[in-house]
């Protein structure tokens, strides 16, 4: 089977960069450019991987798309490469936020990890009445994000914010996300319902908008914030199905859900 040239140049096999390494970077990229890996990075392809001079690596940063290099010098500290041109253009993510309530870390790693791999373009932790974990480390909720990125052929990461009250990004909602919908999965909500809401919003022509996935804590919302939810214009309630989930395995049933009707897949 023949190689299928993409629009920048480079064949198929471009894109598996010796089937070895795959790194974000913060730099530019583009044609003729050098770069220096930090010491992290170099470590990574020099000691681990064991790359040396002269093999290639595929590089991303979430605005130039996916570009291959060579090792032009393999430092163990400072390994530095050089662009050979771009494998894959730049894609954009779903337009779709995840809001949860965190939970415990290792399960916090997981819901950034695999929220990346559904393509959601907003990682916002909320904190809620009922939410027992409030202290986190953006920085470790970001690194999983890239990671999974890295993993799965992304070129773009989503956006990992800082954790905030869920009655603070509810009253400025309509400045910081206007016109775009909250579908909050309500444990009280009948099965059934997600279904009939989902395809009606496919059919209101909703494929494709701003949406916000809203999961709330392992207690579930308190009824003053399921009653605050309802009341809004902009909300909708779903339902997750009869059975009782983990707040991580909610967060991405929900997601993959929402991303089968109203996403890109």
């Amino acid at each position: 089977m023949k190689n299928r040239e993409d629009e920048d140049g480079l064949d198929g096999n471009a894109r598996c960069a010796s089937g070895k390494a795959r790194l974000y970077v913060v730099e530019s990229l583009g044609a003729g450019a050098s770069l220096t890996l930090d010491k992290d990075q170099s470590h990574y392809l020099v000691n681990v991987l064991r790359m040396g001079e002269g093999e290639r690596v595929l590089l991303f940063n979430g605005r130039d798309g996916e570009w291959a290099a060579r090792i032009a010098e393999a430092h163990k500290k400072n390994c530095v490469l050089e662009l050979e041109g771009r494998a894959r253009a730049q894609e954009p993510l779903p337009d779709i936020w995840l809001l949860f309530a965190p939970v415990k870390r290792a399960r916090l790693d997981f819901i950034a990890q695999k929220a990346t791999e559904m393509g959601a373009a907003v990682i916002q932790p909320v904190i809620t009445e009922r939410t027992v974990v409030t202290r986190l480390k953006d920085e470790r909720l970001q690194a999983n994000a890239v990671e999974a990125a890295e993993q799965c052929g992304l070129v773009a990461v989503p956006e990992v914010r800082e954790s905030e009250k869920l009655s603070n990004i509810l009253a400025k909602w309509n400045e910081t996300a206007p016109g775009r919908l909250i579908l909050f999965c309500d444990e009280n909500e009948g099965p059934g319902a997600t279904r009939a809401t989902l395809e009606r919003l496919a059919a209101e022509g909703k494929r494709g908008a701003p949406l916000a996935v809203l999961i709330g804590p392992e207690g579930g919302f308190s009824p003053a914030e399921r009653d605050m939810l309802r009341k809004r214009s902009d909300t909708l309630s779903i339902s997750l199905g009869p059975r009782i989930m983990r707040a991580d395995t909610a967060a991405i049933a929900a997601l993959a859900a929402v991303g089968l009707v109203l996403g890109d897949w």
